[in-house]
């Protein structure tokens, strides 16, 4: 499922997922101290290229996820705007007061939002989940039976989601020839959750019996996976930096709005 969306590889795919990690963490940290309108709107400007630039996902999949994800950024600071406090009023009817201060402030919020979830979309995009656990266990020592347990059980997701369609369909068919009432309200519940539970159940002690066999226990171990820190790394830092320093330049030379403070 992570191949069929990708259309290339980029530099983002080679970077540590620790790298990425700890990089979104401090982009989070520093939209919250930045309250100049401009630098956050230029920001999430360049970020959104960057995400298209370096997702290396097809754009019927990214764009779709991303105009979800402004929706949801927008409609999240309606409350701001709509009930702001302010002295330049934009709009009243009611209860609903909008000032030039409560809609960039919102809009504010709302820059801040979509930075963060641009760079989360490209991470989620670059990275294998199956590569996040080999980099815990190879950089932050944690337990093998841990990762494993974990990935085992990202894998039947999958398993249990087809399970559910076959059940489903396989049911289709039985209704047929019984009495309507016998697949009614919570017995149809209760034919679907049973039998997936159970089914599930048996697949996850099969599988923690098999781990345990193959050695999914602590102590050292090899790994066939490497995820190590390369020079891809620090090209994916000093890009960021980049994006910041940018935004901040933008900000100075071609101001839009001119406001230095919004809160």
């Amino acid at each position: 499922m992570y191949e069929q969306f990708k259309t290339r590889i980029t530099m983002m795919d080679h970077v540590n997922i620790l790298t990425k990690m700890i990089a979104g963490v401090l982009l989070f940290f520093l939209v919250i101290f930045i309250h100049r309108f401009d630098v956050m709107l230029y920001m999430a400007l360049l970020m959104f290229s960057f995400m298209l630039l370096f997702s290396g996902t097809r754009l019927k999949i990214v764009l779709p996820l991303f105009s979800v994800i402004a929706l949801f950024s927008v409609t999240s600071s309606l409350f701001m705007i709509f009930y702001g406090d302010g002295s330049h009023t934009l709009f009243k009817w009611g209860i609903i007061h909008i000032t030039t201060e409560s809609l960039f402030r919102g809009l504010h919020l709302s820059l801040r939002t979509i930075t963060v979830s641009c760079l989360g979309l490209t991470i989620a995009f670059t990275t294998q989940i199956v590569m996040i656990f080999y980099s815990l266990m190879q950089h932050l020592n944690v337990k093998p039976k841990y990762a494993y347990a974990f990935m085992a059980a990202i894998r039947m997701v999958p398993m249990m989601i087809e399970s559910f369609f076959q059940l489903r369909n396989s049911l289709k068919m039985r209704y047929q020839m019984i009495d309507p009432k016998q697949y009614r309200g919570i017995r149809r519940l209760k034919h679907l959750i049973i039998p997936l539970m159970s089914q599930n159940i048996r697949k996850a002690h099969r599988l923690a019996v098999a781990m345990e066999k193959k050695g999914f226990k602590d102590g050292p171990r090899t790994y066939y996976y490497r995820v190590p820190f390369s020079f891809y790394d620090v090209i994916f830092i000093f890009g960021l930096i980049a994006v910041v320093a940018g935004a901040f330049l933008l900000a100075g030379i071609l101001p839009v709005t001119g406001l230095e403070d919004v809160r």
